[in-house]
């Protein structure tokens, strides 16, 4: 595994370590659960799913897996219930030694879609070791010279819990020369002292004999005991003293066994064999005693094993340094264990997929973790992979990486893809390790169906016959065999209230569309639908377009006349006065044809009048006016034949029939008439049906005459239920025109009032307005004289 990185190579990882670092702190903290120490394999420990927020069944469907650093796995995740087991008895001291608290980190993994939960397993302290001495029989030799106060070390109890649990308080039995004092070393190990508390008589006593007890805090407490022999001597009175008090030295971890650590040297200023100093490890642990030895003449301390920075950091060696007459001095070696790059990396999959589908982007191809047992640089890492490569190197927790694709893969271009992944620590000498995976790509149905037009725009002549065959949809699939079959249909509309499938079909094969039934431009001038192009692959794939039909117009509607109405029952006459000059407007045609374009273009002509030459009417507009003045021979009423005529290629057309009157002698002065209630208009009207009478040319005969009609029109009001109109009132309704386009004019209106003559006589009359026209002169003139122009009899 020896490769040369580049210039350019090493650039861009040192750029991606950069983003590494920066991400690695991304991920979800799912929080810290707790477990006591030797609890039974299989114990319950938390719900997963409960403290992620998931549902039941979303781990196993997700792809849910515990992952960690640890050479063990501890857990068990059951992935139906969401259930974190454990998977064996814990034993913490085992795990953490003197550590507190112990916390063992682990993550939760979920592949689909991929994320990580950071989560802690705290081991909690159970007291479950007692207090025990390195020596159950203690040996100490004192002086008989020696002063009260004087304080002589014991050897200390250890205690692997911790805690409350761990040793907590020395008691010593009861005497009359010692007392037992303990302090607490910068570790937080206490250290017992027995201090003489009175003077000492060899000749008196020789030798005591004490019971020192060691006692934790747990609960219940336990305790261990040890026999201290005290004897005295005479008098020896110069104690070893060491040069230095502590002495602080650092190894590199890869030292040999039996290499120099440090030197010790201590004092006695007695003289003979008084003088003589012999040198040992004083409360040394079982880890301090069998890593280091002293030489007892030299005071050299040497390696008895290797030191792993790894395992243990730092040591803390009491060294003893003890005359013939039992006086002894004390010092500390503090050894610091330099960390070196003796460790490659490693790299842990934990979930590799192949092959993968082509054309899914950002599929996530492998997860995989690294870690290096190294310290400071020499533990952090690059990982990479190669750069020619459609892949991507995501960092997520701390240590934690996925391999996704960078976008779309076509298995047509590269079937499979040999990837190396790269992991280099920092340290010196730089260490490597490379992983290959091979990543197989699998084919889809990639390909959907391509229409040759996104919208198609077909014409259709109204009154077809069925089934006619209007033209046709094409579509064609890239893919071959059974995924490039396409097979056509039809969407049904989202709104509207056409029923698409009762007009329109598709044959699913050629894609030919056929009108069902007969189309009328009239009711329907054009709809669309959308064509769904679907393959045979699994699954399909489809496409869509739209087809709009626009139905052409035929010139199968004849005009229609909506005024005058010409299935009446009661007949409409027209009122004209003699007086009436030329150009005097008697009416108007008004017409229209469902028809659209030039097919609805109207044209009127008069066909034949009883006086021909009195009227004329408009070919564009059907206004119906006089031509010349009216003479005494013109007959008092008037037939009317107008044609109405559209502009289609083979011309329809409509004969309205009018009725005019000749009349003189009216003059117009306005009456208010009782308010009335209104009847509802009925369903069929499309015009009031008022007729006027205004016939009367003296006194005399006008009196006459209003009283018959007066007499008439009380009679026929019951029977008919004509519509009837307040005063001052002028028709606000649309009365229905016809201008030259077709369409009707709202500013042709008429308006009725009321008219009171001499001999109280009552007439109703209607009176056309065209705003924005202004009427002729003579009409204006003779306000008194004149009958109001095309007034109506009422029936």
């Amino acid at each position: 595994m020896e490769t040369t990185p580049g210039k350019a190579q090493w650039n861009r990882q040192v750029i991606f370590f950069i983003v590494a670092l920066l991400l690695s702190e991304v991920g979800s903290e799912l929080g810290r659960f707790s477990v006591a120490e030797e609890t039974e394999s299989g114990s319950f420990v938390a719900n997963v799913a409960k403290a992620l927020g998931l549902e039941v069944g979303e781990l196993y469907a997700r792809g849910s897996q515990v992952a960690s650093n640890h050479n063990k796995q501890f857990l068990q995740l059951d992935q139906k219930t969401g259930d974190l087991f454990l998977k064996q008895k814990l034993d913490r001291e085992e795990l953490c030694g003197p550590t507190e608290p112990c916390v063992l980190p682990f993550q939760i993994l979920l592949e689909n879609p991929l994320q990580f939960f950071r989560a802690e397993l705290q081991v909690k302290d159970i007291n479950d070791h007692s207090p025990t001495f390195p020596d159950p029989d203690i040996l100490l030799r004192i002086s008989e010279s020696t002063k009260p106060g004087t304080a002589f070390p014991l050897k200390m109890a250890e205690d692997l819990d911790v805690g409350i649990n761990s040793l907590q308080n020395y008691t010593i039995s009861h005497n009359s020369h010692f007392f037992l004092h303990t302090h607490t070393r910068s570790d937080g190990r206490k250290i017992p002292e027995l201090v003489l508390d009175k003077a000492l008589d060899r000749e008196e006593q020789p030798e005591v004999t004490l019971t020192l007890t060691a006692m934790d805090g747990g609960s219940p407490s336990r305790s261990g005991t040890a026999q201290v022999r005290v004897t005295i001597v005479d008098v020896n009175d110069n104690a070893p003293v060491f040069v230095q008090s502590k002495y602080q030295v650092q190894i590199p971890e890869n030292s040999p066994i039996d290499s120099l650590v440090v030197t010790v040297a201590a004092q006695d200023l007695d003289a003979g064999i008084n003088g003589d100093v012999a040198y040992a490890l004083f409360q040394a642990s079982d880890e301090v005693s069998q890593t280091f030895g002293v030489d007892p003449v030299s005071g050299e301390i040497r390696l008895k094993k290797q030191v792993d920075f790894e395992a243990i950091q730092k040591y803390e060696v009491e060294i003893e340094a003890t005359d013939i007459g039992a006086l002894s001095g004390k010092c500390t070696v503090l050894v610091q264990v330099m960390d070196l790059n003796d460790n490659f990396p490693e790299l842990t999959m934990l979930s590799l997929t192949s092959p993968i589908p082509e054309n899914i982007p950002e599929s996530v191809v492998a997860v995989f973790s690294i870690r290096d047992r190294d310290s400071g640089e020499s533990g952090r890492m690059i990982c990479s992979i190669q750069e020619d490569l459609p892949f991507s190197l995501k960092p997520h927790l701390e240590n934690f990486y996925s391999i996704i694709t960078e976008g779309a893969l076509d298995r047509e271009n590269k079937a499979e893809y040999n990837i190396t992944i790269t992991v280099m620590d920092l340290g010196s000498p730089r260490l490597k390790y490379e992983h290959n995976i091979m990543v197989l790509i699998s084919d889809v149905n990639d390909n959907p169906p391509v229409f040759t037009q996104r919208a198609y725009k077909l014409y259709l002549l109204e009154n077809n016959s069925p089934a006619l065959h209007i033209g046709n949809v094409s579509a064609s699939d890239r893919d071959s065999g059974i995924n490039a079959k396409v097979t056509y249909s039809l969407l049904p509309p989202e709104t509207g209230n056409l029923s698409l499938f009762s007009y329109i079909s598709i044959n699913s094969d050629s894609g030919h569309l056929y009108v069902l039934r007969s189309v009328d431009y009239e009711a329907i001038q054009t709809f669309q639908f959308a064509v769904r192009a679907t393959d045979g692959g699994s699954p399909a794939l489809s496409s869509q377009a739209l087809v709009q039909i626009v139905v052409q117009d035929e010139n199968d509607n004849s005009p229609f006349i909506l005024y005058p109405l010409q299935n009446s029952t009661v007949p409409c006459n027209d009122l004209v006065p003699r007086a009436a000059e030329p150009g005097y407007l008697v009416t108007k045609v008004v017409a229209v044809d469902q028809d659209s374009g030039q097919n609805s273009w109207l044209s009127y002509q008069l066909l034949k009048t009883t006086d021909p030459g009195l009227f004329t009417v408009w070919a564009h507009n059907g206004e119906v006016r006089t031509a010349r003045p009216i003479s005494d021979r013109d007959a008092i009423k008037q037939r009317l034949l107008v044609l109405v005529k559209d502009n289609g290629e083979l011309p329809l057309s409509t004969v309205a029939t009018l009725n005019v009157l000749l009349v003189d002698g009216f003059s117009e002065p306005f009456v208010k008439l009782p308010d009335e209630p209104k009847d509802d208009p009925q369903t069929d009207s499309l015009t009031v049906y008022l007729i006027i009478s205004l016939v009367s040319v003296s006194f005399l005969f006008l009196v006459s005459v209003i009283l018959f009609i007066s007499i008439k029109l009380w009679r026929k009001r019951k029977a008919s239920e004509v519509d009837r109109v307040g005063p001052n009132c002028r028709f606000s309704g649309h009365l229905v025109d016809v201008s030259s386009t077709g369409t009707l004019s709202h500013s042709y209106q008429y308006e009725m009032c009321l008219t009171t003559g001499s001999g109280n006589t009552d007439f109703k009359f209607l009176k056309p307005i065209i705003h924005g026209v202004p009427p002729p002169v003579s009409d204006r003139s003779s306000e008194a004289d004149q009958v109001f122009q095309n007034s109506y009899m009422l029936g």
